[in-house]
Parts: structure tokens; C-alpha cells; sequence
């Protein structure tokens, strides 16, 4: 093993590649375990709460440092057999070493965390929902090739973690369909065959819909959400995991209800207008994709629904074109994950509907827009939904309303 610092290493408080052994205390929303060691902080992967752990540090920051595990001497009693043998290499799963039941209530712990230091929202959070398909569950993955060199291995994956640039080789994802996987297998043949003619690198896409594969993105498939059926090009956005998509969509619909009219202001392809639209009298649907707007457009006649309203432009800038009085109306933003922006945040505090159903996949920026948001809303229920088993990343939605209608707490 090499052990020579890198050029930049700082040696302080600790030197390169020293063990200690500590207890974790916590798991960073970043996967991240974390201990102290004479009361400075370390941060090591792949551990969980109560461990008692070997770690080996690699780099000291101003205020802590980052460390490898070597062993974990006393195993929590929800720590499991990782299935997959990439685990710890590939940087696309962080839990895989902890039982579902403990992802959950560390996922809802983190959304609690969220709310209560970024957003001063003291709330209790709901369970996490869980779909009860926690591998198996990913509809599209995209992974990736480097330039050709002769001689040299060429590895078809993911990043590796935490090494920059560098691919894992991936034969076998256990979190994507067992369709993805089988395809993967000639769609990595391919590639090797044609590996010397390309000119650089790139990423291959796979995406399931209705049991088909596709790695054309420009390929328009169809889904279906309960009833409904929604067509959309295959590299476009789309919720990935098709077994907990149908959990996200009622529970919007159903906490959007009680209102008369519904804006929805991110709408991609219209899932969530289309599938709320039976309790509304109308709905308006704004989408900044003129691509995404047309199919959405096409998916409502699919659908049958005929009272929603489509508007091709930037959410930013829609409510001087809605005419719903505000106090009957509900608002469905899913922003992208760096949150909305200054200008829409203005805007609808401007409108104030009654009612706001905010989802995210990042519990972090929706934290800090509730913040924004608390100057005329409050929280009614923080509900998060484990899209992506095995890694850390949560969606959570908040449903607020205006202060007045609230009852007391």
C-alpha cells in the first residue's frame, strides 16, 4: 500500500493514512459516518449509528477529517451483507450495508434535521414511504465510457467513489430492473466493438417502460401510473423508480385536495395536473420545455382530460397569466434540485394560494425556500418517499398552508 501523502496533504491534527478507532455517532445526510477522536470529528463511510470502527485518515480540513474504513470491531445490530460485490467502489450507493427498515428512519431523521437547522422548521416528520422493492427498482440508468486506449483496460460503468474521473466497471447494477441488466450485457458487447471509432467518450442510456428497452433518448415510451398512461422521450426527466411513482402521485392528489382550482407549476410532461386534475374544476399546467409541454398536452387528451390548460413558459413569470383567484387555488411546484428560484419565490408570495404541495429531491433547498415560504405559510405535513433504496438521496414533499386557514397545532 502507498503510503506517501499527496502533495497537498496537511498533517495536522493527524498524519497520512493514521488509524484510529472511534464511535459513530451520526450519518450525515452525505452517507457519511460521523465520529470524534479527542474531540476532533472524522467522517468515514459505510458505518452505522453506535459502531465502534477502525478507520484509516486521508485528509485533514480545517475543521475535521475524512477517513477509510478498515474494520468495524462492534457491528450495529442493522448492519446487513452488502449484495452487490461493487459496493464501497461504485459511488452510485451509499446503504447498502444497513437494513431498509434503518434507511427509512435515518432518511426521515434527515429531513427532520433539514427543516429544523436550514429551514427553523420544527415539525414532526411522517414515516418514510417504501414501496417494498428495494433493488430492482431502477427504470433507467446511464452509465459511462472513456476514450479508447490501446492496451489499456476499458472500463463501462459508473464513477467510482470518490476518485474523481475514475469508472468502475459495472456488469450487473442490483439496484436497476433485471431488464436493464440483461441488456446491459449486449449493450456493453457493443460498445467494446466499437470502442476503437469513437473520437471520445461518452454515456449510454438504458430505459424500461411498459417491459421495453430503449438507449435512444430520443425514443418516446410509455408508462403507466395507476390508471393513466403518460408518454415521454426516453433522456428526459421521469421519475425512475416505477413502484414508488404511483405512492408520490396520490399522496400529492390527495393532499392538493380541498381546493377548487390547481396550478401546476412545473409539469414536465403533466403527471401531477393530469392525475390531480379529477379534483379540481380547473387546472393550469406551465411547463418551461416547449418539447415537454407538447407531449403533455398530447398525454391530457390521451387521458381524457379536458380541464386543464397548458402554458409554455417559465415558471418564473406564470402567475400574471393565472386568473384562479388565489384563495381557492393549490400551487404543485417539483422544482429542479437546486430549489426555486428568487423571482418565482416573490411571485407566489405575491398570488398566495390558499394552498402549496412543494416536492423535492433535495429536503436541503426546499428547507431553505419553506423558510422563505413561513413568512405567510405554515407546514401541515412533511412526508418523505424513498425513491432510491441503497443510496442517500430522499424526495419529500411538504404540504403548506396559508397561516390564517391553518387550525392551531
Amino acid at each position: 500500500m502507498n503510503s506517501c501523502p499527496p502533495k497537498n496533504f496537511v498533517p495536522e491534527p493527524f498524519e497520512y493514512h493514521s488509524e484510529v478507532e472511534l464511535r459513530i455517532s451520526a450519518i450525515t445526510n452525505l452517507g457519511l459516518g460521523v465520529g470524534r477522536v479527542n474531540n476532533w470529528v472524522i467522517m468515514v463511510p459505510f458505518v452505522c449509528v453506535g459502531e465502534l470502527v477502525k478507520a484509516r485518515v486521508f485528509r485533514n480540513h480545517k475543521h475535521y477529517s475524512e477517513a477509510d474504513l478498515v474494520e468495524v470491531l462492534e457491528p450495529a445490530a442493522e448492519r446487513v451483507e452488502p449484495i452487490c460485490p461493487l459496493f464501497t467502489m461504485c459511488g452510485g450507493c451509499q446503504y447498502q450495508h444497513i437494513s431498509q427498515a434503518a434507511q427509512l428512519e435515518m432518511k426521515r431523521a434527515h429531513v427532520r434535521e433539514a427543516m429544523l437547522r436550514l429551514g427553523g422548521i420544527d415539525r414532526a416528520v411522517e414515516p418514510c414511504m417504501h414501496s417494498g422493492h428495494s433493488y430492482g427498482y431502477r427504470s433507467k440508468i446511464t452509465p459511462h465510457f472513456q476514450k479508447f486506449k490501446a492496451e489499456k483496460f476499458f472500463p463501462i460503468g459508473f464513477l467510482a467513489r470518490g476518485c474523481g474521473a475514475k469508472l468502475v466497471d459495472v456488469e450487473r447494477c442490483p439496484i436497476a430492473t433485471e431488464g436493464i441488466n440483461s441488456e446491459l450485457t449486449a449493450v456493453r458487447e457493443r460498445i467494446r466493438i466499437l470502442a476503437k471509432t469513437f473520437r471520445r467518450g461518452g454515456t449510454i442510456l438504458l430505459r424500461e417502460a411498459k417491459g421495453a428497452i430503449t438507449t435512444d433518448s430520443n425514443a418516446v415510451v410509455t408508462q403507466s401510473i395507476g390508471e393513466f398512461t403518460f408518454r415521454f422521450r426516453a433522456g428526459s426527466f421521469f421519475q425512475n423508480n416505477p413502484h414508488a411513482l404511483p405512492m408520490m402521485v396520490q399522496f400529492v392528489g390527495e393532499a392538493s385536495r380541498g381546493c377548487t382550482y390547481l396550478v401546476d407549476a412545473y409539469c414536465g410532461v403533466g403527471v401531477f395536473a393530469i392525475c390531480s386534475a379529477k379534483y379540481f374544476s380547473k387546472v393550469c399546467a406551465v411547463e418551461i420545455d416547449p418539447d415537454a409541454i407538447s407531449i403533455a398536452r398530447a398525454n391530457a387528451e390521451t387521458n381524457g382530460i379536458s380541464n386543464i390548460s397548458f402554458i409554455a413558459g417559465n415558471a418564473a413569470k406564470i402567475f400574471c397569466q393565472v386568473s384562479f383567484p388565489a384563495e381557492h387555488t393549490c400551487v404543485i411546484i417539483d422544482p429542479p434540485r437546486s430549489g426555486c428560484d428568487g423571482d418565482f419565490m416573490e411571485q407566489i408570495l405575491a398570488f398566495a394560494p390558499r394552498k402549496i404541495i412543494y416536492v423535492s429531491c433535495a429536503p436541503d433547498t426546499q428547507a431553505r425556500d419553506l423558510k422563505l415560504l413561513a413568512a405567510k405559510y405554515g407546514v401541515r405535513t412533511l412526508q418523505p418517499i424513498d425513491m432510491f433504496p441503497q443510496t442517500r438521496h430522499i424526495e419529500n414533499i411538504a404540504v403548506l398552508e396559508l397561516a390564517k386557514e391553518m387550525d392551531p397545532a
